[in-house]
């Protein structure tokens, strides 16, 4: 199988703009979807990339998009539902619209976003809705699919690390925490779009399903706790008992942003943790976010995140 063109979809978002930059580098030509052009002309500069205007929700306009291209990476999703975005036509079905135009076009590759432990009887929504998009790809003749399950993805920008930094900044010296003992192994944005592309033309990878995990287990607390310290916050940690984060959960996703809701807490009911089995990725915690939250560098090489956040 001979690739030249990669359409990306997600392509302008964090984990998206890693592994465009990426398959850019590597030479191939690449085709990032995008409703505003204007806002990002960052990734005009890149070789061979083309940035095109598309509505993904408009089938026609998908299918339109998507002709020329010799495979597709779909890296589309929401952490939580809000009016017309919701979980089922994101994540399940319009995954089975980009396999469909995969099939129809004479696309023979397919790379595909999911989620750690999605399955469509899973513990949450969200992660039921990641399963079924899965089982929707997987399912389709004719094209070579490879889905990607990672646990939660850290990295500059990420919307994890990042949001507990903000939270820790306003704490009044206490952070009422959901689900304290839940437990992740943090991968790496790098990692992650490494992976895709070097599945990309690697025939051992169709039909995978491969998760992803960093090298070491951390609970929430302890993930809570060392962003605390990057930024050079004291706050105790309150781990909330599972009834009181529902309420917490049941006022928080009535508030703008939806900062928590109850379908997070349901996704929290299972560890994000790959099996013992699987090989982990190889970029450390600790080695990454000193840099992006401000690091205990003697040195000061790195600007602490209150100082980065006062003048935003």
């Amino acid at each position: 199988m001979t690739i030249e063109t990669v359409c990306v979809l997600g392509g302008t978002g964090f984990v998206g703009k890693q592994i465009v930059g990426l398959l850019a580098n590597r030479g191939y030509k690449t085709r990032v979807l995008t409703r505003n052009i204007e806002r990002h002309r960052d990734l005009k500069v890149l070789p061979n990339a083309e940035v095109r205007e598309c509505k993904i929700s408009d089938p026609k306009a998908l299918e339109q998009a998507l002709t020329g291209c010799d495979a597709v990476i779909n890296l589309v999703g929401i952490l939580n539902q809000s009016g017309k975005q919701t979980f089922r036509k994101v994540h399940t079905e319009l995954a089975g619209q980009v396999a469909d135009i995969c099939k129809r076009q004479g696309i023979s590759r397919l790379l595909h976003m999911s989620a750690l432990h999605a399955d469509k009887r899973g513990s949450s929504q969200y992660l039921q809705s990641k399963g079924r998009g899965e089982d929707l790809v997987h399912a389709t003749a004719g094209v070579a699919v490879t889905s990607f399950r990672p646990s939660v993805i850290f990295g500059e920008g990420d919307s994890f690390l990042n949001r507990f930094a903000s939270l820790i900044l306003v704490a009044p010296g206490v952070l009422p925490l959901a689900c304290a003992e839940s437990r992740f192994a943090p991968v790496y944005v790098g990692d992650v779009a490494n992976a895709f592309v070097d599945a990309l033309e690697d025939s051992e990878t169709y039909g995978k399903h491969i998760d992803l995990c960093g090298p070491k287990v951390y609970t929430l607390r302890e993930l809570v706790d060392y962003t605390a310290r990057l930024t050079g916050q004291s706050v105790k940690i309150w781990g909330l008992p599972d009834w009181l984060a529902r309420i917490e959960a049941s006022i928080m996703e009535l508030m703008p942003g939806k900062p928590f809701t109850m379908d997070n807490f349901n996704s929290l009911q299972t560890d994000s943790v790959c099996a013992r089995s699987t090989p982990a990725c190889p970029t450390a915690l600790e080695a990454i976010a000193p840099k992006y939250l401000g690091a205990l560098d003697k040195e000061g090489l790195y600007q602490s995140y209150r100082s980065r956040a006062r003048r935003a």
